[in-house]
């Protein structure tokens, strides 16, 4: 594989092109937004000189990365001659269902077409696609640069060859592939949203507060990152989303969002990208418990 297709110019988007141009392949980043693709190359462009900064790449390392992503405002001109097309758009089902959609229209049978999706049923996605055996789950963490996990998630129509190529690819971009089978929320979501949930009910119940549950997590658990705080930086909207995915697929009562994330997300309370989630990020303020308001 030489050339590499990313949908989605946003944090997870920029993050994968980053790490492919980073290892030397061509990226051809499209986003329908050319304000989200000049913030993305600017997010990539940030994070290449704090990685300069630390000395873990040289100069020649950032101009190279540069040089080998390439912007389009549209799909079928961006996924001319790609190997591999990775979509990393919003966690909407109707919006990636349309997209693979056009993927299966632009794009030669042989290309594999993967989805960072965090939960959307990678079968569900390689339905409206002719030869569903190239459609693969590459779930990304978040910062993607720097996190070495990718949980490679086949379909059921997925074919051995194809996940052989793609666990093959993710060791050679430095990452450690582990690959899962297609069920609700794969493993990682599966385990954690539950516990997320958890420590909203938590904080819900009045159990105790934003910092005292973040602080029984990091030094009682080891956890480097407190469950809400956690949450902030996934985006609230984005644990809803995933939550409602695993509810309607398991139909279990006990992947039911909390009522307080819920009506977070409708006061557009979303965490870091909004400024505010169950900490205030705003105006480089120190972190402050703000969520007994919505209680």
């Amino acid at each position: 594989m030489k050339t590499i297709a990313v949908i989605g110019a946003g944090t997870m988007g920029n993050g994968i092109a980053h790490t492919f141009a980073q290892s030397g392949f061509i990226v051809k980043l499209i986003d329908v937004s050319e304000k989200s693709l000049d913030k993305g190359m600017a997010t990539i462009a940030a994070n290449l000189d704090r990685m300069l900064a630390k000395g873990t790449i040289t100069q020649e390392d950032v101009a190279k990365t540069i040089t080998n992503i390439i912007t389009y405002t549209d799909i079928k001109d961006g996924v001319v001659g790609a190997d591999l097309v990775v979509e990393a758009a919003t966690e909407n089902v109707e919006l990636k269902l349309n997209i693979f959609k056009q993927l299966n229209e632009a794009c030669s049978h042989n290309t594999i077409l993967a989805t960072n999706t965090s939960s959307i049923s990678i079968t569900q996605i390689g339905s409206v696609v002719a030869h569903p055996e190239r459609v693969i789950g590459m779930h990304f963490m978040n910062p993607v640069p720097i996190m070495k996990l990718v949980e490679i998630i086949r379909g059921y129509n997925t074919s051995d060859e194809v996940t052989k190529i793609i666990m093959d690819l993710s060791e050679k971009l430095g990452k450690v592939p582990v690959e899962v089978n297609d069920y609700p929320g794969f493993v990682a979501n599966r385990i954690l949203m539950p516990m997320l949930n958890e420590a909203i009910e938590t904080l819900y119940n009045k159990v105790a507060g934003v910092y005292e549950i973040d602080t029984v997590m990091k030094l009682g658990m080891g956890h480097p990152m407190g469950p809400l705080q956690l949450a902030d930086f996934i985006g609230l909207d984005v644990c809803l989303a995933i939550l409602n995915v695993m509810y309607e697929g398991f139909k279990n009562p006990k992947y039911a969002p909390c009522p307080l994330l819920v009506n977070m997300v409708r006061a557009g309370k979303l965490g870091v990208k909004s400024g505010e989630g169950f900490y205030d990020y705003s105006e480089n303020k120190k972190a402050e418990k703000i969520s007994k308001q919505f209680i």
